[in-house]
């Protein structure tokens, strides 16, 4: 069986506790994972500050060399796993083995990653704002006629993780190159991205102690949260709850996209079905960032109608298939309990599914949940606004005057319309992390734009500084 070691410090540990993790298909045990407890945990991170010392020898420009070499390497090298190696081909087995996300959509994943990795000049050109990068290496510098000075608040990046989609990791890696390093949680299902992008890394020359690599328990995650002094934390609303007033820990939680429209002068809703669909399916829908909401002025059922007719052509097929695009589920159970819940809360007045057949789906051994479609007459309605990960959306009618108050927190709104009152509306929203103007999909993010907080202003903070 494949085993997956802790990384202390970039060194491999084999526990004597793991955890194995079967098969989403066969159910036979496929891999064991080490598991670290607190008490490791916690006498491995005073460690911290030694590591940031032998990080922070090195100057940005050189950490993101080594990170474009670690992006060819991640999706071309055989990199090392336990006592072996694993190849490319072998990641996306493996990943769609544990994980249920079909293979065609694992290989989307691991080049949106290498892409991450080739690009983070730019990414990292975008989260400090175009800054000249040897001003955080010397700790102060020049720009623009101001004497500018960057200090870094923490240690380390903890990052508890989930198992939902590989290409959430692109989110911590920019911490590489700004010379801090990480603490990584895996999620239960998917320990192979984190750990293959860390081996990449250290292939490409970054020091092994940047890369601290811990499958733990809830006790455990709490552990990093609490000593790592900025940490990201991955997870449902009950998940998050505990830290959301904690500013060391930078949420990512429920993410509540929408597309919203409202064309006053033209009804060409027909024109945007394709960017609809996109949004809402594309990854299977396991991203916070898939549309999982349409609010609209007008022609509310009917758009509801349409679209419930283009995501019934999407049906599950096996995870190896060219043409899959539908996660299965690692746990079974939670797909019923999921699909119950929906039953339940379409007991209530005011949403109706539009969505035909069976909503669980029993397929080559992995069970599915078929894209679902809900109208919701009435905004108030518990399934007017959420989010489940996968196919999932509902379409809202309400009127303009009340538009932007109804749609609550939201990741990513894409906003198509015509009307300037409502766009100054969304532009001031503090409720709205990330606004696309135009008919852009929510899951289109540009490399210079964060779609969520900003990873350099969460580790770095700009002082008051003078010289004499």
């Amino acid at each position: 069986m494949i085993h997956i070691p802790i990384l202390r410090a970039g060194r491999t540990y084999r526990s004597l506790k793991t955890v194995t993790v079967p098969h989403i298909r066969t159910g036979e045990p496929f891999v064991e994972v080490s598991q670290a407890n607190t008490g490791l945990i916690a006498k491995d991170l005073r460690e911290l500050p030694l590591h940031k010392q032998t990080v922070s020898q090195y100057t940005i420009k050189e950490l993101i060399e080594m990170s474009k070499k670690a992006g060819q390497l991640f999706t071309a090298a055989d990199l090392p796993l336990d006592t072996g190696t694993q190849s490319p081909v072998d990641y996306i087995k493996q990943v769609s083995g544990t994980t249920g996300l079909p293979e065609t959509l694992c290989r989307e994943n691991m080049t949106k990653i290498q892409m991450m990795l080739e690009n983070i000049e730019t990414v990292i050109n975008g989260l400090t704002r175009g800054l000249d990068l040897n001003i955080l290496d010397r700790g102060w510098g020049l720009q623009n006629g101001h004497l500018l000075s960057y200090v870094c608040e923490t240690d380390s990046l903890g990052a508890v993780l989930p198992s939902n989609s590989p290409g959430v990791h692109s989110l911590w890696i920019p911490a590489v190159p700004l010379k801090v390093p990480l603490v990584l949680k895996p999620g239960r299902e998917e320990p192979w991205t984190p750990y293959r992008i860390s081996q990449a890394f250290m292939e490409a020359g970054v020091p092994p102690e940047a890369f601290s690599f811990y499958p733990t328990d809830y006790p455990g995650a709490n552990e990093i949260l609490f000593r790592c002094g900025r940490s990201m934390l991955f997870g449902g609303g009950a998940t998050v709850a505990p830290w959301l007033n904690d500013p060391r820990v930078e949420i990512h939680g429920p993410g509540r996209s929408k597309i919203i429209i409202y064309e006053r002068n033209n009804d060409n809703w027909h024109d945007h079905l394709d960017l609809i669909v996109e949004s809402v399916t594309k990854n299977g829908g396991r991203s916070c960032i898939n549309a999982s909401g349409v609010w609209t002025t007008s022609q509310g059922r009917k758009i509801a109608e349409v679209l419930a007719e283009r995501l019934l052509k999407i049906e599950p097929k096996p995870l190896d298939h060219p043409e899959a695009g539908i996660a299965a589920w690692a746990n079974p159970k939670a797909a019923h309990s999921i699909s119950s819940l929906i039953d339940q809360q379409l007991m209530q007045n005011g949403a109706i599914e539009l969505t035909n057949g069976d909503r669980v789906i029993e397929l080559d051994g992995c069970t599915f949940l078929r894209p679902t479609v809900i109208w919701c007459e009435d905004s108030e309605h518990p399934l007017a606004n959420t989010e489940f990960p996968f196919p999932y959306v509902s379409v809202v009618e309400v009127p303009a005057a009340t538009l932007t108050k109804s749609i609550d927190a939201t990741l990513v709104a894409t906003v198509i319309t015509d009307d300037v009152k409502l766009t100054q509306e969304l532009i001031a929203a503090p409720f709205v992390d990330r606004l696309n103007i135009g008919a852009i999909p929510t899951n289109k993010i540009s490399w210079d734009s964060p779609h969520e907080g900003n990873l350099f202003e969460h580790l770095y903070r700009a002082r008051a500084f003078q010289m004499y």
